[in-house]
C-alpha cells in the first residue's frame, strides 16, 4: 500500500511563486508514475503535470505550460510542482496520484491513477 503526503500550500498573491511536494512510502517509488492534480470548488478534478516511472519528458496540461514544472527526486521518494506566475484561476485543492509503471500521458487520465494524497490547499488571491 502505497502512501502519499502532499505539503506546501498555502496563500499567496497572483504573480507569486509557490512548490509543492508529495512524499511517498510503502512502495518502490521509482516503479511509479507521479502525478499531479486539482480541484477547484464546484469544479471536476483535473490534470495538471505528470511524469513516468522513468522520468524523461513530463506532460503539462495546456492551461500550466510554461508556468508549471514537475519533477521527481527517486533518492527522496518525492515529486515536486514548481508553479510561477499564479493566477486567481490556479486557487484549488491540488493533489498528488501515482501508478505502478504509469507513464506520462497515461497519468493524466483521472481514472488511471490508484494511489492518492489528502491534497493541499493552494489559494491565490488578486
Amino acid at each position: 500500500q502505497v502512501s502519499l503526503v502532499e505539503s506546501g500550500g498555502g496563500l499567496v498573491q497572483a504573480g507569486d511563486s509557490l512548490r509543492l511536494s508529495c512524499a511517498a512510502s510503502g512502495g518502490t517509488f521509482s516503479r511509479y508514475g507521479m502525478g499531479w492534480f486539482r480541484q477547484a470548488p464546484g469544479k471536476e478534478r483535473e490534470f495538471v503535470a505528470a511524469i513516468s516511472w522513468s522520468g524523461g519528458t513530463p506532460y503539462y496540461a495546456d492551461s500550466v505550460k510554461g508556468r508549471v514544472t514537475i519533477s521527481r527526486d527517486n533518492a527522496k521518494n518525492t515529486v515536486n510542482l514548481e508553479m510561477n506566475s499564479l493566477k486567481p484561476e490556479d486557487t484549488a485543492v491540488y493533489y498528488c496520484a501515482a501508478k505502478l509503471w504509469g507513464t506520462a500521458q497515461v497519468m493524466s487520465v483521472l481514472t488511471s491513477q490508484k494511489y492518492w494524497g489528502q491534497g493541499t490547499q493552494v489559494t491565490v488571491s488578486s
